[in-house]
């Protein structure tokens, strides 16, 4: 199994030191990743650093070099709580939002982006969270990807692409069928050991440009598909909660 690579919160005051330290570890890998750009960010968690200057040119600059862009959400606040139609989280800037909101939000987000030049047809839900209000205000603002749900190779649903993550990631190294899905990273929180564990991976696995991804044939995901999706990422969350109320 390939592994494409995704990293989400980019904003202007991440941890840029982090940041940094894990685009060298790519670049020396020639790999390109999928980054998560928040339009409007008014998450404090994510103020880290002191903001980037000419942050959209950096981020135009990325993309030029052939890393992959995602609209991140659009200020990346939760305000619900719903899990959505992917629950592998269980809070939500997008699910359980009114649609005319969303379509809002999904709208400036994406004239934020395009008028510091940044085209993207992507969207990365922050949290795996968003519900079919989002689905139906993405294709209206011309989004037709979505980088979440399970699997080996992109899939159709409703009109949108889903690029899949990794549902276990020890699953997935051991995985020997032909197929590609992606790692998640937050570089504002990964500590010594999360580096240490990123530079073994590029070392060791099949670790591709999130572009490899994109050029695989998507294939239509039935009923059946999507349900056993859903149990997969419910039983996930709770598996994860689990050993947070044991700790």
């Amino acid at each position: 199994m390939k592994i494409a690579i995704r990293m989400d919160d980019i904003t202007p005051a991440m941890d840029r030191e982090k940041f940094y330290r894990f685009k060298e570890l790519l670049d020396k890998h020639g790999i390109k990743p999928l980054i998560g750009v928040v339009p409007e960010c008014k998450d404090e968690k994510l103020d880290i650093s002191e903001p980037i200057e000419n942050f959209w040119n950096f981020v135009k600059d990325l993309q030029n070099s052939g890393w992959v862009v995602a609209m991140h959400g659009f200020n990346h606040v939760y305000t619900t709580k719903e899990a959505g139609i992917f629950p592998i989280g269980g809070k939500s800037e997008f699910a359980g939002v009114p649609y005319y909101k969303q379509d809002d939000m999904l709208r400036v987000g994406k004239r934020i982006l395009r008028e510091n030049g940044i085209l993207t047809d992507i969207f990365m839900a922050p949290s795996h969270s968003f519900d079919k209000n989002t689905v139906k205000a993405l294709k209206k603002n011309g989004f037709s990807c979505i980088t979440d749900g399970f699997g080996r190779a992109p899939y159709k649903r409703s009109g949108i692409v889903y690029y899949p993550i990794s549902s276990r990631r020890s699953k997935t190294l051991s995985d020997k069928r032909d197929g590609i899905t992606t790692f998640v990273y937050h570089t504002n929180t990964m500590d010594e050991k999360e580096f240490a564990d990123f530079e073994k991976l590029l070392e060791t696995a099949k670790v591709v440009s999130f572009s490899e991804l994109m050029d695989m044939q998507a294939t239509q995901q039935g009923i059946l598909g999507y349900i056993c999706e859903y149990i997969l990422a419910k039983a996930k969350y709770n598996i994860v909660n689990l050993r947070k109320s044991i700790k």
